[in-house]
């Protein structure tokens, strides 16, 4: 029996729970590194989105520690 992975959509804008799938991590800790300023987003009306690019940079910050 297999397990098929869907491929991720190549999106412009994720809601906050894609963008937590795409990097995997919660949803709450997108929204906290929303709130810290660490992630930047977007305001459409009363909703939130995050921009690929935006996810991109992020993930660019990221340190790897020491071995």
């Amino acid at each position: 029996m297999s397990t098929a992975i869907a491929a991720p959509v190549d999106r412009l804008l994720y809601k906050p729970e894609e963008a937590a799938e795409a990097l995997a991590i919660g949803r709450s800790t997108v929204y906290e590194l929303m709130a810290e300023g660490a992630l930047k987003y977007i305001k459409l009306g009363r909703t939130r989105r995050i921009r690929r690019s935006d996810l991109e940079t992020y993930v660019a910050t990221l340190s790897p520690l020491p071995n």
